[in-house]
């Protein structure tokens, strides 16, 4: 007699055919849960998070995959920057008086590092996982949000700028894409220095 698998996700979302199933299970194991961790921190809100994401996000207006997985990213960030303005008002507002800064990156993309989005991804999950996840605590909350929605999310200058301004506290509306563009740039460099200083400690 087979004996009937029981979903995590019993009663968290509706009755769905097995391909919807496993377009869902396919968005959670792309990186939603890495994504919520990375914005406000590992533990029962992230959990949180990517459950309300997989029960409320609008997947079936989406076409394929790629966009289900952006549309799913999306939204979590939405939940994510409004628990994170709640959590910690100010936390998000635009720096203020950000001027450039010399840095080791001239870019504003992730291979401007040298690391692909690929390598990111590994380093995030794999065994320089604590490395990572320490220098995410060590960064402002609002460059921390910038880095993670720009290299995770995979959302442009302008569109970070959109969702931070929108769902970022009412003292977020300073936030243009030249200002996410310049902290996401010195973000990159701080990574890059981090994975330089790991590497030597080999």
């Amino acid at each position: 007699m087979s004996q009937k698998t029981t979903s995590p996700f019993n009663g968290l979302i509706p009755e769905l055919d097995p391909a919807e199933l496993k377009e869902i299970f396919d968005l959670v194991a792309s990186g939603l849960y890495s994504l919520a961790s990375m914005l406000v921190g590992e533990g029962e809100d992230s959990a949180r998070l990517v459950l309300e994401t997989i029960a409320s996000a609008q997947v079936s207006p989406c076409a394929d995959p790629q966009n289900a997985r952006r549309c799913s990213r999306r939204a979590l960030a939405v939940a994510a920057l409004k628990l994170l303005a709640a959590r910690c008002p100010g936390c998000l507002d635009a720096p203020q008086g950000l001027a450039p800064a010399s840095t080791c990156i001239e870019g504003d993309d992730l291979a401007s590092t040298g690391i692909s989005t690929g390598e990111l991804e590994s380093m995030i999950s794999g065994p320089e996982r604590e490395h990572v996840r320490e220098w995410l605590v060590s960064l402002p909350t609002w460059m921390r949000a910038v880095f993670a929605l720009r290299a995770v999310a995979g959302f442009n200058a302008a569109e970070t700028a959109a969702l931070l301004k929108l769902y970022g506290g009412s003292h977020a509306a300073a936030w243009t894409p030249e200002a996410v563009s310049e902290v996401f740039r010195q973000g990159l460099c701080s990574l890059a220095s981090q994975v330089l200083h790991a590497s030597a400690g080999r």
